[in-house]
């Protein structure tokens, strides 16, 4: 396979690789290391087409991001099926372990990228969480934009896979009469969507990258609720952040509320040991 593999990215680079070798991809793809006479670039491969809508919704992220100018991503070379995968082919960005300085580097160039702003809370076209399709279907409110375009195709997805109950989901009004006393309107900005340890790199000259993105529009505290749910950035991330971010809400309920999207995405993706996070949740608010 790997032979095969090659033979096919050579195709595609117009030139002979030197070396290709598996390295850690994530949960969802297969990813290799290339070196040429002249790059080295990362790979990542997924079969059929659902890869590939995955890959190109990834790219589209990390240009989207890349444009704002105000924090790194990994510029993408080509984006294309392979026989019958697909592959997304980047720089390869090689990383380290990061400093408290490293940190709240990080913390303020996120803060730059979420003063990118959009007149509509969600995005010009659908993506993906994990891989789990995410809607984002553009609204003029923050509090209908939550419900009707991550909560409820959570929920539903959950009902669908019986790992909640009927009885256990609000409809859509008593969600948004829930939310709408925490939700306060925001100014819609870009946020990268799925903001975990996993999905950002400190290169090894120390320049902060992201990785991986769901991008939309939407509430800033929204990256940093994702951040916190299974550990948190650190002291210096933080502060950093909120030395550098316009002033912004972040009290304790919108944080809960939104690390509820997450915790449903990850009941829908891994099961029931993630029910008690959202029904802790879900006990609290609604």
């Amino acid at each position: 396979m790997q032979a095969e593999t090659k033979h096919l990215l050579e195709g595609v680079l117009g030139a002979p690789i030197k070396s290709l070798r598996s390295v850690s991809g994530g949960d969802i793809a297969r990813a290799y290391l290339i070196e040429t006479s002249s790059n080295r670039l990362f790979c990542k491969m997924m079969p059929g087409k659902k890869g590939l809508e995955m890959l190109r919704a990834e790219l589209e992220g990390l240009e989207q991001i890349r444009e704002t100018g105000s924090i790194k991503a990994p510029r993408v070379y080509f984006c294309e099926r392979l026989g019958e995968q697909a592959c997304l082919g980047m720089e390869y960005v090689e990383s380290k372990n990061p400093s408290s300085e490293e940190m709240r580097r990080l913390g303020e160039q996120l803060a730059q990228m979420h003063q990118s702003t959009s007149s509509l809370f969600g995005y010009s076209s659908d993506n993906f969480i994990g891989s789990l399709p995410q809607s984002n279907k553009q609204h003029s409110s923050w509090v209908s934009f939550y419900v009707k375009q991550r909560l409820l195709p959570q929920f539903q997805m959950a009902l669908s896979q019986n790992l909640m109950h009927t009885d256990e989901i609000p409809n859509i009004e008593r969600m948004v009469a829930a939310l709408s006393p925490f939700l306060k309107e925001v100014s819609p900005a870009l946020l990268h969507g799925d903001l975990w340890s996993g999905n950002y790199l400190i290169s090894n000259s120390g320049e902060p990258y992201l990785i991986d993105p769901a991008v939309y529009y939407g509430d800033p505290v929204v990256d940093l609720a994702m951040s916190r749910l299974f550990g948190g950035f650190g002291a210096h991330f933080y502060q950093a952040y909120d030395a550098t971010a316009e002033l912004i809400e972040r009290e304790e309920d919108k944080i809960q509320l939104y690390q509820l999207y997450y915790l449903l995405v990850h009941l829908n993706l891994f099961g029931g040991s993630y029910y008690g996070g959202v029904k802790r949740i879900m006990d609290t608010y609604f």
